[in-house]
């Protein structure tokens, strides 16, 4: 267990991190997720101990790691990293960037010479490298570098493996491969993984549980499918994936949208922080498109892209634009079309996580 208590980095008059609490189950799959400049890397550096908090503490099974007063440095953690740039070693082969954290890792191996070399074969064979154990970095595809990457930090089978935006040098293809091989990983080594991203579909496709940040703040924990149906800032909302925020009122358990005030729409678990704004979180599949009627809430197509299994429409409705997502099924329509608009009632899910 890992928790990061009240936790501040200032460098001096600009504060990079304000007031950070976080726990970190054993076995948990954390992603942590923000634009540039959110504070998200900073908070993977104090957990390395690659430098310490300017107040607060991070401790880790009722050890303190790290304090404004003291700092166990990263040799001294039970820890694995894995960077953005690889940082492979180019005159080391396949096998020896894994035995080298064996050697000198804090919870390095201490049998004898053949339990280090099964140790090297069981992390090659883990992440598909066994026959590449004799390569060298330059005769590497970069899914490969990354899988040495991966390899050298799980080998001495760490407490806490951090991840910093791992796969932001793959290509697509590779990066959807590497979700899976990192995913599989967690699974056979059981260890806590924190995995700083700023891909919002990395984050919700991998993590059990995601921290998004915004100028150094938590704005909400939760696992995906709550942070995506049941956002609790209009931050989150807009970050994580696409949301329509339709403007009006709230009577009651109802919502009255400003464009049309005919309609209500049913409260299917909107947080208190929109009502209390008078704002409707609508994901573009919520909403519904039909050919307009005389009432009801009415729009103009303005914008029409085909993405295989949907079709994405912007819809002009009063002052406000709308992203509608419909299936290549449903009704087509064609920019410059009428079409009455309408709210599905799928009830968001319940049990949002600690928000701060």
């Amino acid at each position: 267990m890992i928790n990061v208590n009240n936790v501040t980095k200032k460098y001096g008059s600009f504060t990079a991190l304000h007031s950070i609490d976080l726990e970190i189950g054993d076995g948990e799959f954390i992603a942590v997720l923000g634009p540039s400049g959110c504070g998200k890397t900073t908070l993977l550096k104090l957990l390395a101990g690659f430098m310490g908090p300017t107040e607060g503490t991070i401790s880790m099974d009722d050890t303190v790691l790290a304090s404004a007063k003291r700092v166990l440095p990263p040799e001294k953690r039970n820890i694995g990293m894995v960077f953005q740039s690889f940082a492979l070693w180019p005159h080391m082969t396949v096998a020896e960037h894994v035995k080298f954290p064996l050697s000198y890792h804090p919870n390095k191996i201490k049998e004898g010479k053949k339990e280090l070399q099964e140790r090297i074969g069981e992390v090659l064979k883990l992440v598909g490298l066994a026959a590449l154990a004799e390569r060298y970095p330059s005769e590497l595809s970069g899914g490969q570098k990354q899988r040495v990457a991966l390899a050298r930090a799980i080998a001495p089978l760490p407490n806490l493996l951090l991840m910093d935006e791992p796969l932001s040098a793959l290509d697509v293809e590779l990066r959807m491969e590497m979700r899976k091989e990192i995913q599989k990983l967690h699974r056979e080594t059981q260890a806590s993984i924190v995995f700083v991203t700023h891909d919002q579909g990395e984050a919700l496709a991998i993590a059990d549980k995601i921290v998004v940040m915004n100028q150094g703040r938590i704005e909400q924990i939760a696992p995906p499918e709550v942070l995506y149906t049941r956002p609790e800032t209009e931050f989150v909302a807009t970050f994580v994936g696409k949301c329509n925020l339709v403007k009006g009122h709230w009577q009651n358990t109802h919502f009255v949208p400003a464009i049309d005030s005919a309609n209500t729409w049913p409260d299917l678990g909107v947080a208190d922080s929109f009502k209390e704004s008078g704002i409707y979180p609508v994901r573009p599949e919520q909403f519904q498109l039909a050919a307009a009627e005389k009432d009801g809430l009415q729009g103009v197509v303005s914008f029409v892209q085909y993405q295989g299994h949907e079709i994405h429409y912007t819809v002009e409705v009063g002052q406000e634009t709308w992203t509608i997502h419909e299936s290549v099924f449903a009704s087509r329509f064609n920019i410059g079309d009428f079409v009455g608009i309408s709210l599905k009632h799928v009830p968001i899910q319940k049990g949002s996580l600690v928000s701060n």
